[in-house]
């Protein structure tokens, strides 16, 4: 029996020129008798208006349309993935990705894949969890701003050393002066920490990894703790240069020396909708596979 909810069709603008990957995922699902609508990443009732008309499908706010969808169909990179499954984390919505940006490491088919997308429509996916991270600031004994993540939070330093003392529960775990601190969940492991010279960790476990970023320092190494240990991060007087703490990749709170970012496992979880049989451990050695190019 077909299901009566609408799929949600999240694109990125910049990433689907011209809306035309959008369209013809519509048009497969459409002529399996599903609703769609377009919720295109831009802002505004005007830049709505604007996708409405070019792309001749229904143009909505992700948001308003999450309580009555079955899915989100995200087309775009990483980030696009990851801002679709930040907001639908609350309604139990899953996220199936269309990678059209770099490596897509959260995406289920690539661009060419897309034929595949009418299995979604007689609801032939299967759904995994991936666990998400709660960030605070406090600073004085007082929590100033408050922020959730599925990939990463991110301490740095806003161009300058800091200096970091990381705890796990209340055991500490480094101290050291650098540009900062990735704590990520497993799903995030392949981006940032990564590139930090952290593990890759399976996205479906439950681990949080704690990775310095150009710690100054040689003992300073990436650590991979349980999902129920509480991380804290204490940034240093010492130095009173300017950081920020940020949860994938979005907004920047300032921080202060004293204050205090504590990170935990959150209540909520991300929904990932997946209809191949992929490997996870292919699709690393696919994306991050060497090339070399002789003449």
């Amino acid at each position: 029996m077909i299901s009566k909810k609408k799929v949600i069709i999240f694109s990125n603008a910049e990433r689907d020129i011209g809306f035309g990957m959008a369209r013809e995922v519509a048009c497969l699902l459409r002529q399996k008798g599903r609703e769609t609508a377009l919720c295109p990443m831009l802002s505004g009732d005007d830049a709505l208006d604007a996708v409405a008309a070019g792309s001749g499908l229904e143009a909505s706010v992700l948001e308003s349309e999450l309580p009555a969808a079955e899915i989100i169909i995200a087309i775009g990179g990483d980030g696009t993935i990851l801002q679709a499954a930040r907001a639908a984390a609350g309604f139990e919505v899953p996220v199936l990705g269309i990678n059209m940006g770099g490596k897509g490491f959260m995406a289920e088919l690539e661009a060419d894949e897309v034929g595949l997308i009418g299995a979604v429509a007689d609801g032939r996916y299967k759904t995994e969890r991936r666990m998400m991270l709660d960030a605070a600031v406090v600073r004085g004994g007082e929590t100033v701003c408050r922020d959730f993540a599925l990939n990463d939070i991110v301490i740095k330093g806003d161009n300058k050393v800091i200096d970091l003392t990381l705890f796990g529960d209340e055991q500490r775990i480094t101290h050291f002066s650098g540009d900062g601190a990735v704590v990520s969940t497993p799903t995030g492991s392949t981006a940032y920490s990564m590139a930090a010279g952290g593990p890759i960790v399976e996205p479906s476990a439950h681990n949080i990894i704690v990775t310095p970023i150009c710690a100054h320092v040689l003992e300073a190494k990436s650590f991979v703790l349980v999902s129920d240990r509480r991380v804290t991060v204490e940034i240093g007087y010492k130095k009173h240069n300017p950081a920020y703490m940020s949860a994938d990749g979005g907004e920047h709170y300032d921080i202060e020396g004293g204050d205090i970012v504590t990170v935990q496992k959150s209540k909520m979880s991300a929904m990932l909708a997946h209809i191949t049989d992929g490997s996870f451990y292919k699709k690393v050695s696919e994306k991050l596979a060497v090339r070399f190019i002789y003449n």
